[in-house]
């Protein structure tokens, strides 16, 4: 895809959800050798690389792989039969070795070109849209990830909405920042957002689904900031439902969701970029 300022034209590589764990290291490459062959100048990855096990390794191919900046999110597939804790001190560790990668839960804003700037965080589905009481919902997330498994509802609820917070005060101390340097503000996270953009099969999730699906801590947090610079804009890229869509939350606040099948990795596409 193709992302534009008003005077510069910078071309960037968005990847979302490729669980590079149901792939082989040759089927790796050969995604790998598309994304190469879209000739990026940055590529950003949107979480769900693979799993606790692989997200390491996948990080350091794509650092051996590309000399341009990579800029990544963690999705909740990333911490699979680990900790949060565990898996964020690995990539911390990883990042601080390498000269391609950015995480950007740790990064201040990235100015990409002029007149645009990249924000992003993981961010963590919060339980505060749709029916969380009443949902039976059962994710692997709180069987496989230590912090969330073992847990009573109640007590899941609270971490995800303490992983959730974490998240909004990333976005609360960052997004001045890039609001006041740039015109166009790209926010990479893996968690929708807003309800909105929680596409499932061409329709929005349900009222069962959405409390493990979005954030509405963070929805609040990034409305509030767009409705205080009207003149400015914001593209939010997300993924974690492995369905697509576009979502016009106000006339300067778009939030696109990104596609993914297991095994299959693709580049994603912007409609209308």
């Amino acid at each position: 895809m193709c992302m534009k300022t008003d005077s510069i034209t910078m071309k960037l590589c968005w990847l979302i959800d490729t669980h590079f764990n149901f792939l082989n290291d040759d089927e790796i490459s050969s995604f790998l050798d598309k994304v190469d062959a879209s000739d990026p100048e940055a590529i950003l990855v949107g979480g769900d690389i693979g799993d606790s096990n692989s997200v390491a390794h996948n990080l350091q191919l794509l650092n051996d792989r590309f000399t341009i900046p990579i800029y990544f999110v963690l999705g909740n597939h990333d911490y699979y039969h680990s900790s949060i804790a565990e898996v964020e001190q690995l990539v911390k560790e990883i990042c601080e070795e390498s000269a391609n990668l950015t995480w950007l839960d740790q990064a201040d804003p990235i100015l990409l070109d002029n007149g645009m700037s990249l924000i992003g965080h993981g961010s963590w589905a919060d339980g505060r849209f749709g029916d969380y009481s009443n949902s039976d919902v059962m994710l692997n997330d709180y069987m496989l990830i230590k912090e969330l498994s073992n847990l009573r509802k109640v007590e899941r609820l609270f971490v995800m909405q303490q992983l959730a917070d974490k998240a909004t005060l990333h976005f609360d101390s960052i997004l001045p920042l890039a609001l006041n340097e740039s015109d166009h503000v790209v926010c990479l996270t893996h968690v929708p957002p807003f309800r909105e953009a929680c596409w499932h099969e061409g329709r929005i999730s349900d009222v069962m689904w959405l409390p493990h699906f979005s954030c509405k801590i963070v929805v609040e947090n990034l409305a509030k900031h767009m409705s205080q610079f009207p003149e400015k804009r914001m593209t939010v890229l997300c993924g974690h439902t492995h369905s697509s869509g576009v979502a016009m939350i106000s006339q300067n606040l778009r939030v696109i969701t990104g596609c993914a099948v297991y095994g299959h990795p693709e580049i994603q596409h912007i409609p209308g970029w």
